[in-house]
């Protein structure tokens, strides 16, 4: 749990694009898992997608969960269309998703995982999780984007060898 803190820092810390911060973050220990774990096994239900039962397996073998999402905010930049939009009116408008945070998300989860290794702990970026967190908002309702990362210290990591 204690690297687990660290990786919460490293995430909050990593550079956001033009200074704005809309990181969430929460830990889960093993026994606050279980509700997420069966989000993952209801939409492994609902769509046959294996990656979700497999997954849902997987968090039952370890001790915690770190959840990193993003919340939506168009940061104002002039001619980017990063997003698809001409620019963040129109993103806004469609209901868009703004390139940089989800891009500042991206850099705080490998912030966030480089700390697990050079603690040796084992780690696996999940979308699955990110799903299920953002269906039972435990990020909060304006948090549109997740991933889970899962940690271990075993004698096999548990996040490798997996089928589909």
């Amino acid at each position: 749990m204690a690297v687990a803190r660290l990786m919460c820092m490293a995430a909050r810390t990593a550079p956001k694009g033009r200074g704005r911060d809309n990181l969430a973050t929460m830990l889960l220990s093993e026994q606050d898992m279980k509700p997420l774990i069966t989000e993952m096994e209801r939409l492994y239900t609902e769509t046959s997608a294996g990656v979700f039962k497999r997954d849902a397996e997987t968090l039952q073998q370890v001790p915690a969960i770190l959840l990193l999402g993003t919340k939506i905010e168009q940061l104002g930049l002039t001619g980017c269309g990063f997003c698809g939009f001409a620019d963040c009116d129109e993103n806004r408008a469609q209901n868009g998703i703004c390139a940089f945070n989800t891009g500042d998300l991206g850099i705080a989860l490998g912030s966030a995982v480089s700390v697990a290794a050079d603690h040796r702990v084992d780690t696996r970026i999940l979308f699955s999780a990110g799903r299920a967190a953002l269906n039972l908002k435990l990020l909060g309702p304006e948090v549109r984007v997740a991933y889970g990362i899962p940690l271990s210290v075993s004698a096999k990591n548990p996040f490798f060898d997996r089928k589909k």
